[in-house]
């Protein structure tokens, strides 16, 4: 199984039907759960943050191989990912990758994952960023079948 849990709900529809786009197609693959923790709006990013990671905690598992989602993350080329989700997939039963809000993730998210990952060095909307998980994961799936996909 395959969690996603993000920080920021989608407000866009054309972001909203990707989502559900690749929802879909992953479905033959794999169970799917988004969970979406409501951002929080506070002056202080100190407070925002711990917010946020009370808020994410209560959905991990012991049995959850985590995986954030971070700029100073690990880059695997898409190839690279599908090897990596494969082989967690030996040992977990779930795989949960964490998307931050606008303040990144607490560094306590950050301590307990065992991957930290990064697509790039530059900064996306989490919004977007979550279309672009998802199609990885999908592409990853596609690669492990053998299935024509990546390119």
């Amino acid at each position: 199984m395959i969690k996603i849990i993000c920080v920021g709900k989608i407000k866009e529809k054309y972001l909203s039907d990707a989502v559900s786009e690749y929802q879909k197609r992953l479905s033959k693959y794999t169970k799917i759960e988004i969970i979406e923790i409501p951002d929080s709006n506070d002056e202080n990013i100190e407070k925002n943050l711990t917010i946020e990671k009370e808020k994410i905690q209560k959905y991990l598992q012991d049995k959850d191989y985590i995986i954030t989602l971070e700029i100073e993350g690990e880059m695997l080329s898409s190839i690279e990912l599908s090897k990596t989700i494969d082989q967690i997939q030996q040992h977990h039963s779930n795989i949960t990758f964490i998307i931050g809000g606008s303040y990144g993730l607490h560094d306590d998210i950050k301590q307990i994952a065992n991957l930290a990952l990064s697509f790039s060095r530059m900064t996306f909307p989490h919004q977007l960023f979550r279309v672009l998980l998802l199609e990885q994961i999908y592409r990853s799936y596609r690669i492990l079948n053998h299935e024509s996909y990546h390119k």
